[in-house]
């Protein structure tokens, strides 16, 4: 009988896996209703005040009397070392009206750093689909450091054609 004692006292017991398998699924819930929270805006939004969710509501829109665009002349840009694909680009510079004169006198130096950035790119690099975006954004970095930071507000693209 000593024997049969000391075999069940050797053994040992198995931890239950419940604490773990509860805590799994809480933490998941955690996380989904934290997302779920601060995608629909309950937490983290930022706040309307009545003015402006009426402001919203009537269709008011900011005036806008102090924009000016300025046009970019249109280039024909070949694309690649075998030079067989061209593209076709136009744009204007949305800027503010007190800076219009400061721009349009500096476009020389915007053309050419936009024509040497294009010149520079690939028909792969145009190809992809968010490449637009990708493009305008840093052509308008370019184009703000050439006119000053605050002179050029956005690069309005009117025309970008792969022939």
């Amino acid at each position: 009988m000593a024997e049969t004692e000391n075999t069940e006292e050797d053994s040992p017991k198995k931890a239950s896996k419940l604490p773990l398998v509860l805590g799994l699924v809480l933490a998941i819930l955690g996380g989904g209703g934290g997302f779920y929270a601060v995608y629909s805006g309950l937490i983290l939004a930022p706040e309307v005040t009545e003015h402006a969710a009426q402001k919203a509501a009537s269709g008011e829109v900011k005036d806008m009397s102090d924009v000016a665009f300025v046009p970019v002349d249109p280039m024909v840009i070949s694309l690649g070392s075998g030079g067989a694909s061209h593209l076709r680009f136009q744009a204007q510079l949305e800027v503010g009206t007190a800076h219009e004169s400061e721009v349009a006198k500096l476009m020389p130096r915007v053309v050419d750093v936009l024509n040497s950035y294009l010149r520079a790119l690939e028909p792969e690099d145009i190809a992809a689909g968010s490449a637009l975006i990708r493009l305008r954004a840093q052509m308008l970095r370019r184009v703000q450091i050439v006119t000053g930071g605050d002179r050029v507000r956005d690069l309005l693209i009117m025309e970008f054609v792969l022939n």
